[in-house]
């Protein structure tokens, strides 16, 4: 069967979960609380195989002009058929529909997002005016972009990347 990309809906948060369980125990992604992956469902993006959810990946919006690639997974029974990619390659043109120009990653995979254009940050090349009102978001995807110390014991040693995309109309 073909594996197809699409929005997530409702139905599949029970499917994102367990992925997210898998790599949590490895501690290659940060645990979630079922309730917040209802709550953000419509950041997400679902690889299914019928109606096995074979791969996620979401889109969070941070800004006007930035937004990040969180939770990218994918069942190890379906390693090494471009899943990963083909969700952040969907990921990445909701972002230009959007009208985002920066999208910021935070993984243990940088080869995998390089591939995309992805590099490695320090800091956060946003204006001042911008880290302030970010300073404000409860977001932990937010801290994490801001490299704030709060976050820092949660960030797994992951690296932080920034990829500029071109234009978005």
């Amino acid at each position: 069967m073909e594996v197809t990309i699409r929005r997530a809906r409702t139905g599949d948060v029970r499917g994102i979960r367990r992925l997210i369980d898998l790599y949590a125990t490895e501690r290659r992604l940060l645990s979630k609380a079922t309730v917040a992956l209802y709550e953000d469902v419509q950041d997400f993006w679902v690889a299914l195989d019928g109606d096995t959810v074979a791969g996620c990946g979401a889109l969070h919006v941070m800004w006007e002009d930035l937004a990040e690639v969180r939770t990218v997974a994918v069942d190890p029974a379906y390693r090494g058929r471009k899943i990963g990619a083909r969700i952040v390659e969907a990921l990445l043109s909701h972002a230009r529909e959007l009208g985002v120009a920066k999208v910021f990653c935070l993984t243990f995979e940088t080869g995998f997002f390089a591939s995309f254009g992805f590099v490695p940050i320090d800091g956060a090349p946003v204006p001042s005016r911008v880290y302030e009102e970010l300073l404000r978001s409860y977001d932990e995807g937010v801290a994490e972009f801001l490299d704030l110390e709060r976050v820092k014991p949660n960030t797994l040693g992951n690296t932080r990347m920034l990829l500029r995309l071109g234009d978005s109309t």
